[in-house]
């Protein structure tokens, strides 16, 4: 999507330099690869690149204009907007862009589940609206840069969009809801995540909720503690979603409940109560839900909550759950010759891997084995999140749990506290020695759990077992 220039300069606070060899419409990029003839280079930096190193690359390759923060880098005769901030200055032209936008804007944070939950909604859009009809957030590129991609490339005929909104500091989901503007805004939980940077659970929270400062209608977990006293004090109707009944929650003037229930008569009910909905919106609608992990069904909620909360009728919401896919390297089923994996280590934070012990206590194997490295970020209580993961894991209905990472005494110690037998307790000391015992003990009709913090790597033991198991 182009921008007018004036809009952008404004919006960027921009010093124009050779304002006259400016077009009047943009096209901003940050990588010069992707660089078209006319279109703007922003030089973006972070800890490991600075884009000031690429000016003249940029212009050798039919870049109009440049932004900058750094007007000593640029080129002699070159038009640039001079800035601030470089990513701020990007943010701040998606903010235009997505103003000359007609798209509907559904956003999605949280402490755990936002990524899943995001790509659900966006498949749910998809057939409730057509494929082509929907942009979404890819992979998890979740910052000001990946929102800002996102919607400087908008299709002009895009319908609607779904942003993932991420924070690594106090205060960061903000300004992407004043770029972006969603509409709704699902909040999965707020849990443990990152609280080593952000200090407290209330600044936490906080932060997240952020993405209602544009005033999205809020689609809350009923099942989350910060949200049903945050719920309190905002100025809109709240659409909840939850697994289960669970805490009671006074629906008030136009609140919705959306619940994900599975019943002996069928895989999955969603039953919706709506107030201020149509009466044949309401009630219970049978789906055909195949999605692995308990945990998941509560993703699967938020996504159908915030479809309903953007005006789709329930039925065909219900409708549109079936065959729904998970992100890779969230509760990934694969078969590695003999031995059955399951591969939940894309990321952890303590409600994250609770909930996918949960899910894996119940699954039906001949033994089940857990191998659980640390979780990060988590701040001064991380040795008794770790002790909470540990005591679980002891209830989960495991024959060996396998432990790693900077906290792998706190998880067995929370094991032996719980009554696991210390002697099916293994530290093992990287991945290599989690494969090298893997190889040994696991046995046809095993099924594996891998869950941890993306710095641990556990794909590693992925590809350790790939050719060694299969070959067995």
């Amino acid at each position: 999507m182009r921008v007018p220039l004036h809009e952008a300069a404004a919006a960027a606070q921009a010093r124009l330099v050779n304002e006259g060899a400016l077009p009047s419409q943009l096209r901003f990029v940050t990588d010069t690869r992707t660089l078209a003839a006319g279109d703007v280079f922003v030089a973006l930096r972070g800890e490991r690149f600075d884009g000031h190193a690429y000016l003249t690359e940029a212009l050798a390759r039919g870049a109009a204009a440049l932004v900058v923060d750094d007007p000593s880098a640029i080129p002699d005769d070159a038009a640039a907007f001079v800035v601030r901030d470089t990513r701020a200055a990007y943010l701040a032209f998606a903010g235009i862009a997505r103003r000359h936008s007609q798209a509907r804007v559904v956003a999605v944070t949280g402490s755990a589940g936002k990524t899943t939950t995001k790509t659900f909604l966006a498949q749910v859009l998809e057939r409730l609206a057509g494929e082509n009809a929907v942009v979404a957030t890819p992979r998890n590129e979740n910052n000001e840069i990946g929102v800002a991609k996102v919607l400087l490339g908008l299709p002009e005929d895009a319908a609607y969009v779904v942003l993932e909104f991420g924070a690594r500091h106090f205060g960061e989901i903000e300004p992407l809801a004043r770029a972006a503007l969603p509409e709704v805004g699902v909040v999965t939980n707020i849990g443990e995540a990152h609280l080593e940077i952000f200090g407290s659970l209330e600044r936490l929270a906080q932060t997240k909720y952020g993405i209602f400062a544009t005033g999205a209608r809020p689609v809350l977990n009923a099942g989350d503690a910060t949200s049903l006293r945050r719920a309190q004090v905002l100025d809109t109707g709240v659409t909840w979603f939850a697994t289960s009944e669970g805490p009671r929650v006074r629906n008030r003037g136009d609140d919705r409940t959306v619940l994900m229930l599975r019943t002996p008569e069928c895989d999955a009910l969603l039953v919706v109560a709506a107030e201020a909905e149509p009466r044949e919106n309401s009630g219970m609608f049978r789906t055909d839900l195949r999605i692995p992990g308990e945990h998941n069904r509560e993703n699967v909620a938020g996504a159908a909550a915030a479809a309903i909360a953007l005006g789709f009728p329930s039925a065909a919401v219900a409708a549109s759950l079936s065959g729904l896919t998970l992100p890779p390297g969230r509760y990934e089923r694969m078969k590695l010759g003999t031995l059955d994996l399951i591969y939940d280590a894309y990321n952890a934070s303590t409600s994250g891997t609770l909930a996918t012990l949960a899910s894996f206590a119940q699954e039906g194997a001949t033994r089940r084995i857990a191998v659980l490295g640390s979780m990060a970020e988590l701040g001064d209580d991380s040795v008794g999140m770790h002790e909470r993961v540990g005591l679980a894991a002891a209830h989960a209905n495991l024959d060996a749990l396998l432990v790693g990472g900077d906290f792998a005494a706190d998880i067995a110690r929370g094991a032996a506290v719980g009554g696991f037998p210390e002697t099916s307790i293994i530290v093992y000391a990287d991945n290599a020695a989690a494969v090298a015992w893997l190889r040994e003990h696991t046995r046809a009709g095993d099924l594996v759990l891998l869950k941890a913090s993306r710095r641990y790597k556990l794909e590693e033991i992925v590809e350790g077992l790939r050719g060694s198991h299969a070959a067995r």
